[in-house]
């Protein structure tokens, strides 16, 4: 599971057979975990986060887009 991104306690990472799926991340600090498609970017699925976290969440995706497609890119794609 390669993490893409660390932003205070979150975690950006993808799961290695997440290949067969358009890019996306996952998302997790503890036992919450929330899913992103990463272009365009919106809410695929959420555990346990609350509306503002993932308020939160979804701008820290949207500062870091490019990067997160870049590292998704590069792993998949490698």
């Amino acid at each position: 599971m390669p993490t893409l991104l660390r932003v205070g306690p979150y975690r950006f990472f993808c799961y290695v057979g997440d290949y067969n799926e358009p890019p996306h991340i996952h998302i997790e600090p503890d036992a919450d975990e929330a899913k992103f498609w990463l272009d365009p970017i919106r809410l695929q699925s959420n555990r346990r986060f609350s509306r503002t976290e993932i308020s939160r969440i979804q701008k820290l995706i949207q500062e870091n887009q490019a990067q997160l497609l870049a590292g998704w890119n590069d792993f998949f794609n490698d």
